[in-house]
């Protein structure tokens, strides 16, 4: 009885596994939100071949089993725009949605996934999937040169915030190279409070300039 038990378990786990699993999403300009029609990839990541191609503002396809893909995303006068599908972040309805926002070429792309110690430089693991998906683009074009410019809120001491900008880029550029990405190819800068999104004096505002950008210097 019991070996019987123990088959059927292997069973019912290989069924759930298996199941398909519909991506979708949509891709939008950064500013307007409006849909921008993009050529659009998908292939498996890391080593895998091409295996699907689309045109246009939004895109649904079918994958299989335990294998990570890679979505990219160009249309003319944007930067490209990537995404990472791990099929661990299937919902109940056996879907992942991955939208990709993209941003005119010469403006910066901010890396909101990024989420840091408070008041430290120390990168906190949860941004580690979103950092995934810039090596996967570094990778994916082998021609890409980024800056990554580092800002805090205005509060403060100012020499400090400058420090905690810089040290704050220079983990995100050391995680990068440890991923595979050449040192080279990312550069690194730093604003501490110079170049704030938004000057009211609240919490809110405070939380928004905060932040790491990307600039993309070469492609």
């Amino acid at each position: 009885m019991k070996a019987i038990t123990f088959v059927c378990c292997l069973f019912v786990v290989h069924s759930v596994t298996a199941q398909d699993i519909t991506v979708k999403g949509k891709i939008t300009d950064a500013k307007t939100g409006k849909g921008v029609k993009a050529s659009i990839l998908y292939k498996s990541y890391p080593t895998g071949g091409i295996t699907g191609r689309f045109r246009d503002s939004t895109f649904t396809f079918t994958i299989f089993g335990s294998s990570k893909y890679h979505i990219t995303a160009e249309a003319e006068g944007y930067n490209p725009g990537t995404a990472l599908v791990d099929p661990k972040d299937v919902d109940a309805n056996h879907t992942i949605t991955r939208d990709l926002v993209l941003t005119k070429k010469g403006e910066t792309i901010e890396l909101d996934h990024l989420i840091f110690e408070q008041g430290k430089g120390v990168i906190d693991p949860k941004s580690f999937q979103g950092l995934d998906e810039v090596v996967a683009m570094m990778k994916e074009d082998t021609r890409l040169v980024i800056q990554l410019e580092g800002h805090t809120d205005n509060q403060g001491d100012a020499k400090k915030n400058m420090e905690l900008s810089q040290d704050r880029v220079e983990n995100v550029k050391k995680y990068l190279v440890s991923k595979g990405v050449a040192k080279d190819r990312v550069k690194t800068k730093a604003f501490g409070g110079t170049q704030p999104i938004l000057n009211a004096n609240t919490p809110e505002a405070r939380k928004r300039n905060r932040r790491v950008e990307m600039r993309i210097l070469q492609d």
